[in-house]
C-alpha cells in the first residue's frame, strides 16, 4: 500500500521520536514531498538522508527552526510552500516542549519556561495552521495535532505541558468546526506512552520497557493522512487503542475513539 502517494506533507518535531518515525513511514507510503522541521539540525539532516534512501523520488526539505519564534514559523511556511509549489496536503503538528525536568508544580514554574512551552506547543501550531491551511483549500487536506492524556486531565506536576495540550485540543475542535465543509479535515491524536527522550525526561523514574516504540503508534496517523479518512474530522484518536472507524460513523463525529 502507498497510502499517501503524491501528497506533500509537513511534520514538526521530525528529528527524533514520533516525528522521525512518522517521516519514515510516510516516505514508505509514497509521499511526494516531505518538509521536516525541528530544532536539532544535525539529527534533522540524518532523517532527510534516511528518507532519501527509502524514497529517492520524494522531495525532502530539512528546515531547522525553533517554532516558538513567529519569524521561524513564517520562514518554515514560506520555504515549504515554495518547494511544493503552493500545495500542501498534510500538516502534522508534533513538536512539543516539556519544560523543566523534573517538572515542578505550577506554584514553582518559571514564567519564561511556561511561556516557552506554550509558544512551542500551542502558539506555533496555531500560526502554522494559519499560514498553511490556505494551501490546502483547493484540493483539501488533513491537519493532525499531537495531543496527550495530559490534555484532558490536569495531572499534578505536568504543568505547562498539560495546559498547552488542553489548549491544543480546544484549538483543534475550533479549527474543525470552522473548517467544516471546506475539504480540510482536522483531527488530534493521543499517541499514549512512548519510549522517547521527552517521556524519559518527564518520568525519569518510569520503566521505558512498558512504553510503546513510536513505530507501533503511527498507523492512525497514516490513516488520517490518507484519502481513506476523507470526511473524518473533529475527532480525538487514541493511537494505542482500537481507533479504527466503523462504517456507520461517517463524517464529523466529535467523540473520542
Amino acid at each position: 500500500m502507498r497510502r499517501v502517494e503524491g501528497k506533500n506533507i509537513l511534520i514538526t518535531g521530525a528529528s527524533k521520536g514520533l516525528g522521525r518515525q512518522l517521516a519514515l513511514d510516510l516516505a514508505r507510503e509514497g509521499a511526494a514531498g516531505i518538509s521536516l522541521v525541528a530544532r536539532h539540525a544535525d539529527l534533522l539532516y540524518k532523517v532527510r538522508e534516511e528518507i532519501r534512501d527509502l524514497n529517492p523520488r520524494a522531495k525532502v526539505l530539512a528546515l531547522p527552526a525553533d517554532l516558538r519564534h513567529s519569524k521561524a514559523v513564517e520562514r518554515v511556511a514560506a520555504a515549504t510552500l515554495s518547494e511544493f509549489r503552493g500545495r500542501l496536503d498534510v500538516l502534522i503538528n508534533n513538536a512539543s516542549a516539556l519544560g523543566p525536568s523534573p517538572m515542578p508544580y505550577l506554584l514553582d514554574f518559571p514564567l519564561e519556561e511556561f511561556r516557552r512551552v506554550l509558544d512551542t506547543n500551542l502558539i506555533a501550531p496555531f500560526l502554522l495552521a494559519k499560514k498553511l491551511l490556505p494551501a490546502m483549500l483547493e484540493h483539501g487536506g488533513s491537519l493532525i495535532n499531537v495531543t496527550s492524556d495530559a490534555g484532558v486531565t490536569g495531572y499534578p506536576g505536568w504543568g505547562a505541558y498539560g495546559i498547552s495540550k488542553f489548549g491544543l485540543e480546544g484549538l483543534s475542535q475550533t479549527w474543525a468546526s470552522e473548517l467544516e465543509g471546506s475539504g480540510i479535515r482536522v483531527n488530534w491524536v493521543d499517541p499514549g506512552n512512548m519510549d522517547t527522550d521527552m517521556h524519559r525526561a518527564a518520568e525519569p523514574d518510569g520503566d521505558p520497557s512498558q512504553w510503546a516504540d513510536p513505530a507501533a503508534v503511527t498507523e492512525v496517523f497514516l490513516y488520517l493522512a490518507s484519502d481513506a479518512a476523507a470526511g473524518i474530522s473533529g475527532r480525538r484518536f487514541k493511537a494505542q487503542e482500537d481507533w479504527r472507524p466503523q462504517a456507520d460513523r461517517p463524517g464529523l463525529i466529535k467523540r473520542e475513539v
